[in-house]
């Protein structure tokens, strides 16, 4: 197969998924405007980080005033699964160059690694797979650009005194709620909850950054105990003891 089929493959495996993207950029491109963040900075941020839950934290800390130092911690902690993505793929892409491995890397993002990595099972290390995942990520990455300058356009159009503060919780909430497919994913947001609600009153928002890596390592923990026994979770049971012989 050719680079170009690879890559346009990488393209249509990733339009479904775009869907769902599309209007997540234009909610963050709108709250950007609502926290005080400049157009130029808010599609950078967009364009450099491209990691909308990143993002979203960081339109909500800036709107709060938090301290920089905790910014790049908390974001830092959330980016921390791509260290797990990328290991799952590096198998797949070590006979690539460096530069192509900082591209990809660039390009990491939950969405592409999903499709990226269902190709790479399907097909292993074969010649040109990688641009399967660049036609994923780009396409990604594209839709990301326009929806968050679609947002930036809507938010700037909006009258002063709309406040919008409600819309990031509620945006969490709907970011996170698909996610809970498994037991694993269910124990390590509830922990995250929990860790939240204790630590709220932390000063420096460092109440956020201990939430997120209660809830990283629970997720860990308990996915590797998947793992390591071949079950789910969900689907274990409780051996029962065995009955008494009768008396003959």
């Amino acid at each position: 197969m050719k680079p170009s089929s690879h890559f346009w493959a990488g393209v249509r495996a990733e339009l479904p998924l775009l869907i769902g993207v599309f209007p997540f950029g234009m909610i963050y491109g709108t709250l950007s405007i609502d926290a005080g963040i400049p157009l130029a900075a808010a599609q950078a941020m967009s364009s450099i980080l491209f990691a909308g839950s990143s993002q979203f934290a960081f339109a909500q800390l800036v709107h709060e005033s938090t301290p920089a130092l905790v910014i790049v911690l908390t974001i830092a902690v959330i980016n921390l699964r791509h260290v797990l993505y990328s290991a799952s793929l590096a198998p797949h892409m070590h006979d690539l160059s460096m530069r192509w491995k900082i591209l990809l890397s660039y390009l990491m993002t939950d969405e592409a690694y999903a499709v990226a990595v269902l190709n790479y099972e399907r097909v292993g290390g074969t010649a040109g797979a990688h641009y399967y995942f660049l036609g994923a990520g780009l396409a990604l990455w594209t839709s990301w650009q326009i929806s968050t300058a679609l947002g930036l356009w809507a938010g700037a159009s909006l009258p002063a005194t709309l406040s919008l503060d409600f819309a990031l919780p509620l945006t969490f909430i709907a970011m996170v709620v698909p996610a809970l497919r498994n037991r694993p994913a269910v124990v390590a947001a509830l922990s995250a909850g929990l860790v939240a609600l204790l630590t709220f009153s932390l000063p420096y928002k460092l109440g956020l950054i201990l939430a997120a890596l209660t809830g990283i390592v629970v997720g860990t923990i308990l996915e590797s105990r998947v793992e390591r026994d071949g079950i789910p979770l969900g689907e274990r049971r409780i051996a029962s003891p065995p009955h008494p012989k009768e008396d003959k």
